[in-house]
């Protein structure tokens, strides 16, 4: 194999496949990248068995070929490099030569076949998602999926698609975060699947504003094409939660807030906040909001916000990190904050969102 390639070109590619590579890799195959020649470009694959992702770059083919390259030392060496061409060639033994015009370096690579084959998807409904509505769709619930691995079936996101009605649901038991849209596509078949989180920061680093995407299940397994990236992933298997019956009612207790200033009052609380003294109090008065954090031995801070809420006065705590996530992912310029009572949970509901967040008992 031998072709050649811009070297900003080719780190890109690099870049866009190697950030699922594990450095715990359990086979010394799973630490390289596969390179693959095609019509007049390259494909680069990594995988960790778990989650596979693809993505083909332009280059100048001289010779065809594949070979499988350690990913961290290619990418170090492939940033180091003079700004130019770069050639890279491969040799009988697998080694792999990589040259600038005043620059050479010789690395050992192992052979494609021991690289895993990523599976096929052949034959299956395709269901085509606007990239930028599936974007803005992760960016409002991906924060809130569990971290717990006890829990794994919350360890990801429950996509929902009936007809042309898409869900994502995230959840990890503190706070619920759901999201639904109208598609322009109408799905033949229901879909009803939990995608993990890795694949979502995957899918999330990747989107563009502009496009489509094709979404193609299999039996365990989904595949997102972007066009010249893919990213294949196993699914996690069992029963979602049944987040219906923990949404509220709409209540009438509403606090109107600007969200900039609401998330910049809640921001400069947390900075007195330590993990035995974590909530920010609330304190609703008519048109005030009082965002106040008081913890012992460290400080105190309060702050005051014209609000419009015309309901019972009510105090409450909640933990900094759930407000500042939803509101810096927000766009309005308002949000209505419902609130019924000091131990019932706080309801931010948005054109389709929904985000529901238990309080904290204020000590």
């Amino acid at each position: 194999m031998k072709f050649k390639v811009a070297k900003d070109v080719l780190l890109s590619g690099i870049q866009t496949v190697q950030n699922v590579i594990t450095t715990k890799a359990t086979l010394p195959i799973l630490s390289n990248i596969l390179i693959e020649t095609q019509q007049g470009s390259l494909r680069l694959t990594a995988t960790d068995l778990d989650i596979g992702i693809s993505c083909v770059i332009p280059v100048d083919i001289q010779e065809q070929g594949a070979i499988t390259i350690p990913a961290k030392r290619f990418s170090d060496i492939i940033k180091e490099l003079p700004i130019d061409g770069v050639s890279v060639t491969t040799k009988k033994n697998n080694q792999v030569n990589i040259e600038t015009e005043l620059c050479q370096f010789k690395i050992m690579g192992l052979a494609r076949e021991e690289f895993p084959k990523l599976p096929e998807f052949k034959d299956k409904e395709v269901i085509k998602l606007e990239q930028a509505l599936l974007k803005q769709m992760l960016s409002l619930t991906s924060f809130a999926v569990s971290i717990d691995e006890s829990r794994y079936i919350l360890n990801g996101i429950l996509f929902k698609i009936n007809k042309n009605n898409l869900t994502l649901v995230a959840t990890d038991g503190k706070r619920l975060a759901i999201i639904e849209k109208k598609l322009n596509y109408v799905s033949e078949r229901d879909v009803n699947i939990i995608v993990p989180i890795k694949t979502i920061h995957e899918l999330n680093r990747n989107l563009k504003e502009d496009g489509e995407l094709s979404l193609i299940l299999g039996s365990n397994q989904v595949l997102f094409d972007l066009g010249n990236i893919i990213v294949i992933s196993r699914l996690i298997e069992g029963e979602f939660p049944d987040y219906k019956q923990v949404i509220p009612s709409v209540s009438e207790n509403k606090v109107r807030v600007e969200r900039e200033q609401f998330l910049l009052a809640v921001k400069r609380a947390a900075l007195l906040s330590t993990p035995d003294y974590q909530a920010v109090k609330l304190e609703i008065f008519k048109n005030k909001l009082v965002v106040s954090k008081s913890t012992p031995d460290v400080g105190e801070s309060r702050e005051e916000l014209d609000v419009v809420y015309s309901g019972k006065e009510l105090a409450i705590g909640f933990n900094p990190s759930y407000l500042i996530d939803v509101l810096k992912n927000l766009n309005e310029e308002n949000v209505d904050l419902e609130l019924t009572d000091t131990e019932k949970p706080g309801v931010i509901r948005i054109n389709g969102y929904v985000y529901i967040v238990l309080p904290m008992r204020l000590s």
